[in-house]
C-alpha cells in the first residue's frame, strides 16, 4: 500500500507519499481499506516532530479515517467484511489501509457519505468526552468555545446547542464568526478586536460561563480563570497558546472551579471504546436525523497531504480538512 510517512521532521514537504507494507490485523483489531482522512493539529506537530506517537501505533499520521473494513483480526464479532466505517486511530489514517481496535469503530451515520464521515470520530469523541462526560455541560448553561469556526469548534457548537445550552464562541474573522452564527453560536467574539472575557461578561450579565473548551493553553489560562462562572469547568485540550502558564489560586477558589486537561490519542484502549461506544449512542442519533452535521472545509487527495498541512497552518478554513485516496 502507500502512506504519507515523515522520513526527517520538518515543514509540510517533509510528508512523503510513499509506498509501505500492509498492516495486518492483530487480536481484536480489523482492517480498513481507506477511503478518507482528516487532518488535526496533532499531525501538524508529528510532522514536525513534537509529537511522537505511542510506542506500538503506527508511524504514519493520521488520528481517524473512514473506509470500508477489508478483514476481521481474531476475536472480532459484531462487524463483516465490507462495512462502510468510520475510527478512532492512534495514528496511520494517512494511509490506504490501517489496522483498528475493534472498540474505535462507527458505523457511518445515516445521511453522511463515506469520505465525509472521515471528519466526525476526533471531532465527536473529543467534544463528547471533555464538554459532556467530564465538564458535564447542562441545559441552560453556557459554553465558551475558543477557536469555534475549527472542527472542534464547528462540532461544539452544534451538540451543545442540540442539549439546550447557549453558545459563546471565540474566532479571527467576521467570516468565521458568521459561519458559528450559521452552526447556532449565540455569543459572537472576535479575539482580534475584542476581549472575550469583557464580552462574554456583558453577554450573561456578569455571570460568565459554565464551561469553556480551550485550544489555546497557557496564553489564556488567567483570563480563561477570569471568564469562568461560579462553579465554572475549564476543559483545557490544546497547547497553541503555550505549555506553561500562572495560575491565581484564590480566583480558582471563590469560583469553586475545576480545570481539566487532556489528550485522546494516548489514553489507553478501554477508555477509548467507552468514549467511542457514548458518542455512538449518543452523538450519532444527532447526526443520523440531521440535527448534528459535519462540517467539511475542502478535500483534498491524500498524496498532496503537505497542501492540506499548508491550509491548517494558514488558519482559513471552517471545519476540517479531509484527505482522500480516491480523488
Amino acid at each position: 500500500m502507500y502512506a504519507i510517512t515523515i522520513p526527517e521532521p520538518g515543514g509540510p514537504e517533509a510528508l512523503v507519499w510513499a509506498e509501505v507494507p500492509d498492516p495486518v490485523p492483530g487480536e481484536g483489531e480489523v482492517l480498513v481499506e481507506v477511503a478518507a482522512s482528516a487532518v488535526n493539529r496533532a499531525d501538524l506537530l508529528q510532522r514536525q516532530g513534537f509529537y511522537d506517537p505511542p510506542a506500538g501505533s503506527s508511524a504514519y499520521p493520521g488520528l481517524e479515517c473512514s473506509g470500508r473494513i477489508a478483514a476481521l483480526g481474531p476475536g472480532v464479532s459484531g462487524w463483516s467484511v465490507g462495512d462502510e466505517v468510520c475510527a478512532l486511530l492512534t495514528g496511520g489514517g494517512y494511509a490506504e489501509k490501517v489496522v483498528v481496535p475493534a472498540g474505535q469503530l462507527l458505523p457511518v451515520p445515516g445521511g453522511v457519505d463515506l469520505v465525509t464521515a472521515a471528519s466526525l470520530p476526533e471531532s465527536t469523541s473529543t467534544v463528547w468526552s471533555n464538554v459532556f462526560m467530564i465538564a458535564h455541560l447542562r441545559p441552560g448553561e453556557t459554553l465558551l468555545l475558543h477557536g469555534g469556526a475549527s472542527g472542534i469548534g464547528t462540532m461544539a457548537i452544534q451538540l451543545a446547542k442540540a442539549v439546550g445550552a447557549r453558545v459563546a464562541v471565540t474566532a479571527g474573522s467576521p467570516q468565521k464568526l458568521a459561519r458559528c452564527a450559521e452552526l447556532g453560536a449565540d455569543i459572537l467574539i472576535d479575539y482580534n478586536e475584542q476581549d472575550f472575557v469583557q464580552e462574554l461578561r456583558k453577554a450573561t450579565d456578569g455571570t460568565g460561563a459554565d464551561v469553556i473548551l480551550d485550544i489555546i493553553g497557557a496564553k489564556y489560562l488567567d483570563r480563561n480563570v477570569k471568564a469562568l462562572a461560579v462553579n465554572g469547568r475549564l476543559a483545557i485540550i490544546g497547547m497553541q497558546g503555550g505549555v506553561k502558564g500562572e495560575l491565581n489560586l484564590s480566583a480558582l477558589m471563590r469560583k469553586r472551579a475545576a480545570i481539566t486537561a487532556t489528550t485522546l490519542r494516548a489514553r489507553p484502549l478501554g477508555e477509548k471504546a467507552a468514549i467511542v461506544a457514548a458518542v455512538r449512542e449518543h452523538v450519532w442519533p444527532l447526526i443520523s436525523t440531521g440535527r448534528v452535521r459535519p462540517v467539511v472545509d475542502r478535500v483534498v487527495p491524500m498524496a498532496q497531504a503537505a497542501e492540506a498541512h499548508r491550509a491548517l497552518d494558514a488558519g482559513d478554513h471552517v471545519g476540517k480538512i479531509l484527505l482522500t485516496t480516491t480523488a
